[in-house]
C-alpha cells in the first residue's frame, strides 16, 4: 500500500509540474530600501474569480490615529484583494466606522445583514475570506470585536459562521485580544489566523500592517512558486511583526496564531515553536486566482484548475486528521484522492491538446 502511494505521489507531482511549466510567472526583485508593504509584484489584474467571496470589517478606532491607521489598512486590503487577487468588486463586502461609497457601517446589525446574505448566497465550494482590522476585548472571559455601538461576541460569530454553507472559510482577525476567536471559530475547512495568542494580549496591534503587506509580496513568497499563500503571509507577518518589537528594543505584546485542522489550539511561528498538526490546509489555500490565469479565459479548463485546488484541499484536510486516524484508513482515504487528482491532472492535460 505504501509503495502504491508513493508511486501515486511521484505520478501525480510530475502532472502538476508539467501543468504548472505552462504558465510563466514573472517576478521582479525588490531593492532593500523598498517597503515590504508596497513589494507586491504580482501579474496584471486577473478577471474576477466568481468562487470567492470576501468581507472586510474595519471597527471603531477610538483615536485619530487609529481612524487613519485602520482607513489605510483597509483600503489597502480591499485594492490588493480586487486589483491584484481576482477578488469581484460585488463579492468584496468591506464594513467601516464611517462608511464612503458602497462601504457598509460597521454595526452589529450590519454584520449580522450581511451574513444573512452570505448565507443566502453562498455554495458549499466557494471559498469565504473574512478580515477583521481594529480593536477586540477580553472582558470577564467574554471575547468581543469592537464595532460602532453595541458589539458581538465571538460565540455570536461562531454562530454566524456556523450558518454558511461554504466548506472553506478563512478568518484572519488582526485585533488586539483576537486570540479567543481561534477555538470558538475552528472548524473542518477553515483557517483561523489571530494577531494575538490570547485573550490578555490587549495593545493595538502591529500584525495587520505586515499580513496586508505580504498579499501578493514576492518576500513573502517563501517556496519561489510565484504564489503567496494564506500560510506564507502567516509566517512572513509573524516574522515581520516579531522583528519589529527586536528593532525598539521592546518585549513582544502580540504572539500570532494559525489554527487550521479543527482542533481549537493553534499555531505559533512554525520556525521555532513545536509542530501541533497547524499549517497543512493554509499551505494549500492561496489569495490568488490562479486558475482564472492558466486557463487563459477558458471556463471549462478554469473550472478543472478549481477542482484541482479543492482535491488538494481535501489532502491537505486529510494530512491534518492523519494523527486521529488508523494508518490504514489514512491510507485508503489518501490513495483514493490521490488517483482522483492524477486523474484529473492527465484530463486537463488533454484539454489543452
Amino acid at each position: 500500500m505504501r509503495q502504491l502511494i508513493n508511486t501515486i505521489l511521484l505520478v501525480v507531482s510530475l502532472a502538476a509540474v508539467a501543468c504548472a511549466q505552462e504558465v510563466p510567472v514573472v517576478q521582479k526583485k525588490t531593492s532593500q530600501s523598498e517597503p515590504a508593504s508596497s513589494a507586491a509584484q504580482l501579474p496584471q489584474k486577473l478577471p474576477p474569480d466568481q468562487n470567492k467571496f470576501a468581507v472586510v470589517i474595519t471597527g471603531i478606532s477610538g483615536e485619530e490615529a487609529y481612524t487613519k491607521k485602520f482607513a489605510e489598512w483597509t483600503n489597502k486590503l480591499r485594492d490588493l484583494l480586487t486589483s491584484k487577487l481576482g477578488f469581484a468588486e460585488e463579492k468584496t463586502f468591506v464594513l467601516t466606522e464611517k462608511p464612503e461609497g458602497e462601504e457598509r457601517r460597521a454595526t452589529a446589525e450590519g454584520v449580522r445583514q450581511l451574513f444573512v446574505e452570505l448565507k443566502n448566497t453562498l455554495k458549499a465550494d466557494n471559498q469565504l475570506f473574512v478580515f477583521f482590522i481594529g480593536h477586540g476585548s477580553f472582558v470577564d472571559k467574554v471575547a468581543k470585536f469592537n464595532l460602532v455601538g453595541p458589539d458581538l461576541s465571538v460565540n455570536e460569530y461562531a454562530a454566524l459562521f456556523n450558518a454558511l454553507p461554504a466548506k472553506t472559510m478563512v478568518i484572519v482577525n488582526m485585533a488586539s485580544a483576537s486570540g479567543e476567536f481561534v477555538k470558538p471559530l475552528s472548524g473542518e475547512g477553515r483557517i483561523v489566523i489571530t494577531a494575538t495568542r490570547s485573550g490578555m494580549e490587549q495593545n493595538a496591534t502591529r500584525f495587520p500592517e505586515f499580513f496586508i503587506g505580504a498579499l501578493g509580496n514576492t518576500e513573502a513568497d517563501a517556496d519561489k512558486n510565484g504564489r503567496v499563500s494564506v500560510f506564507e503571509a502567516f509566517e512572513y507577518a509573524s516574522k515581520m511583526t516579531e522583528a519589529s518589537f527586536k528593532q525598539k528594543g521592546v518585549l513582544a505584546t502580540e504572539h500570532s496564531l494559525l489554527e487550521d485542522n479543527g482542533d481549537g489550539k493553534g499555531l505559533e511561528k512554525s520556525a521555532d515553536k513545536p509542530d501541533t498538526g497547524d499549517g497543512a490546509l493554509a499551505k494549500l489555500v492561496y489569495f490568488d486566482s490562479l486558475p482564472q490565469q492558466q486557463a487563459g479565459g477558458d471556463p471549462a479548463l478554469a473550472k478543472l484548475y478549481s477542482e484541482r485546488l479543492r482535491l488538494e484541499g481535501e489532502i491537505g484536510r486529510l494530512k491534518s486528521r492523519k494523527a486521529q486516524m488508523s494508518e490504514d484508513e489514512f491510507d485508503n482515504e489518501l490513495e483514493k484522492l490521490l488517483v482522483e487528482l492524477a486523474t484529473l491532472n492527465q484530463t486537463i492535460k488533454a484539454s489543452k491538446k
